[in-house]
Formats: structure tokens, sequence, C-alpha cells
């Protein structure tokens, strides 16, 4: 394994394009809205649809461009792919350049996976349309996406190592969720579409 390829992959997957498109939007510091998180979804909370579309492929390509580097440096091996998908996930959640105050990973391990594991991720990507479409939870239907993967992998027959890459990005994604959990068992999580309580309102809830 090449710790090049690593270092690379983390480097690139540490980019904060939600804090770069936040502030080419004209928000300053997205840290500062909503949310603080620098993902598509607090971006389209806080700047509208075509920042947070541009967001989204942002941190998807960069997701399978880290891989892709990780790989090309380490002369193609699963192993360094594998541990490039999750290096390039831990760069998003925890970048240098924020002073390790990132996103959940979401956007970012869906386009590592893609690169490591296509046809592992595919089922994924129904299940969080289904759970969006009849919750309007986003946090909710990345879980349950992420929790796929891994399995898809296992039951196509990957090499171990990449189950245990997917079942990392898995975990990270679901671990960097916990305040959604804690919202979600609440009652308080907003769903997409849904607009924030009125101060007095929310005071009372």
């Amino acid at each position: 394994m090449s710790v090049l390829a690593v270092a690379a992959a983390y480097l690139v997957g540490a980019v904060p394009v939600g804090f770069l498109v936040g502030r080419a939007f004209g928000i300053g510091d997205i840290r500062r809205s909503g949310s603080g998180n620098i993902g598509a979804t607090n971006v389209l909370r806080a700047a509208g649809t075509g920042a947070a579309l541009l967001t989204l492929a942002g941190d998807v390509g960069k997701g399978y461009a880290a891989v892709a580097l990780g790989s090309a440096l380490a002369g193609g091996g699963t192993r360094a792919t594998a541990a490039a998908a999750v290096a390039a996930v831990v760069g998003n959640c925890w970048p240098v350049y924020l002073a390790f105050r990132g996103g959940k990973g979401v956007a970012t391990g869906l386009g590592a996976l893609l690169r490591l594991a296509p046809w592992a991720v595919l089922p994924a990507l129904p299940v969080f349309v289904a759970v969006l479409a009849t919750t309007r939870y986003v946090s909710l239907g990345s879980m349950m996406a992420a929790a796929c993967v891994p399995l898809g992998a296992l039951l196509l027959g990957e090499p171990p190592v990449v189950s245990a890459a997917a079942a990392v990005v898995a975990a990270v994604v679901i671990a960097r969720h916990r305040e959604n959990v804690a919202r979600l068992r609440a009652g308080t999580e907003r769903r997409v579409g849904e607009r924030p309580a009125p101060p007095a309102e929310a005071a009372r809830t």
C-alpha cells in the first residue's frame, strides 16, 4: 500500500467544496448557516438549488477523483484503492483545510465507492430515493443507502478488502449523522422543503 496514494486521496477528499461554493454564492462561511455543515443539504437551505447541485456534483466528483488518483499512484492495487476510498471520506469529514471540521461524507463516499465498487453502489441509489420520497429525511436516506453498499459488495463477491472499506465508509457516514439520529428520535429532524419554525414556536418546542 502506498502512503503517498492514501495521502493524496485524503487531500483531494478534503477539498471543502461546500465551503467554496458558499463563498462564491455570497453566503460567506457556510459553517455559520443552518446546521453548520458544509454538505449539499445545508448549502441548499442557505444558498438554493443551484449551489446545492454544484456542491453535490463537486463532492461526488472529488470522491471519485481521489480514489482514481490514489489507485494510479499505487499502481492499481485493490488494497491501496480501498484505502484511498476510506481516506477520501476521512478527508471530507475531517479536512485539514478547515481545521478538521468538515462534512458527513455522503456525497464524497458515493463518489469514492463508485470508483471502488460501482455495482455495489447501484442498489443503494433506489434505497436513498425511496426513503427520501416517503419520509423526506435526507439524513435517514443517506444512512440507509450507505449501509446497503457493504452488503451489496458482499453479495456480489467483491474482495474482502473492498467490502471492509465499504463498511468503514458506511460506519463513518452513520457516525457523522449522530446528531441527526438524535433529532430523528426526538421528532425534530427537518424534512426536505420544510421551513424552520418561527422563533416563538421554536422556543416552545
